[in-house]
């Protein structure tokens, strides 16, 4: 399920205009690191320090991809943890779809 949860943000941050920034994923025991920085959104596996690190259980990424669940009420609930740049945070809906 990480791996399918890994390709499909690949898939959408490779489609969508640079974010600007760093920012990763903490899912369970996989890191994800996108670096929008340059002129297209890139994703590796690597553990680097980012302005943004969002953290969650692949479950509740997965439901948050879906649609099935609301990022914000997530956040409230502690479901996903944010530390960092929340302006950057909140770029992610229009990233991930």
């Amino acid at each position: 399920m990480i791996d399918t949860i890994i390709a499909k943000i690949k898939e959408q941050a490779i489609a969508a205009a640079p974010i600007g920034d760093t920012l990763k994923f903490v899912l369970d025991d996989k890191t994800v690191f996108l670096d929008g920085t340059g002129d297209a959104n890139v994703v590796t596996e690597e553990d680097k320090e980012a302005s943004c690190t969002i953290t969650t259980s692949a479950d509740t990424f997965a439901e948050l991809q879906s649609g099935d669940l609301n990022p914000m009420g997530a956040v409230m609930s502690g479901k996903v943890k944010i530390a960092g740049d929340m302006g950057l945070a909140m770029k992610l809906q229009s990233l991930l779809g």
